[in-house]
């Protein structure tokens, strides 16, 4: 699957690029779902693909549509790559990779923007700039979304509006966006008149 184009929004929106090859000390890239193919012509692009794979450590997951492209990341032969049964899971592997990582390393992320924002938002705690992380958006566009008025977050949203999975109130989903949070924000759309909820429509898939 291709890079996401997504309409032009309001700023706080994550803007996402593709992904090129950097000089460094070590690779660190995180994936998930149809991120494979951004991570496999990453390295496609590469001067020295080889070089680039023997300092590389690939964290990889199933997309929220199910989508397993594991045999793609494990046929490029990095130095460390390893396939994890969830999000949660990951960013718990990521967190021990970040623990011994060193000066002059890249980052790259991609695939689902629920990934890429809670991993952004775990390196970033450590320093990085988010300017200095590589973002490409593969695969579905489902968004975790946060009660502006419960705080509860709800991963996987595909509806707007939808009901809040902590809260239960309807939420109109906004395009503004918390990179402390990795989330959407989610407002009450029937605040002002209550039970005027329009129809639920599928704008994430």
């Amino acid at each position: 699957m291709t890079k996401t184009d997504f309409p032009p929004s309001i700023r706080s929106r994550p803007v996402y690029g593709e992904l090129a090859p950097r000089p460094g000390s070590f690779h660190l890239i995180v994936a998930d779902g149809e991120g494979a193919d951004a991570v496999a012509q990453l390295f496609a692009r590469a001067d020295d693909s080889k070089a680039m794979l023997a300092k590389s450590h690939i964290l990889y997951t199933a997309g929220p549509n199910g989508t397993d492209l594991w045999d793609r990341i494990e046929a490029l032969g990095a130095a460390q790559a390893q396939k994890a049964a969830s999000i949660p899971t990951l960013l718990f592997r990521l967190a021990r990779v970040l623990q011994d990582m060193q000066m002059g390393a890249q980052i790259y992320l991609t695939g689902t923007e629920g990934l890429i924002g809670q991993a952004e938002r775990d390196i970033m705690a450590l320093g990085f700039p988010h300017s200095d992380i590589q973002k490409e958006h593969r695969g579905s566009t489902v968004r975790r979304v946060q009660c502006v008025h419960c705080k509860g977050i709800t991963e996987n949203v595909r509806t707007d509006p939808f009901e809040c999975s902590h809260c239960g109130l309807h939420l109109f989903v906004r395009d503004h966006y918390s990179r402390r949070l990795a989330a959407f924000q989610g407002v009450n759309i029937d605040a002002e008149d209550k039970g005027q909820i329009p129809p639920a429509v599928e704008r994430f898939k």
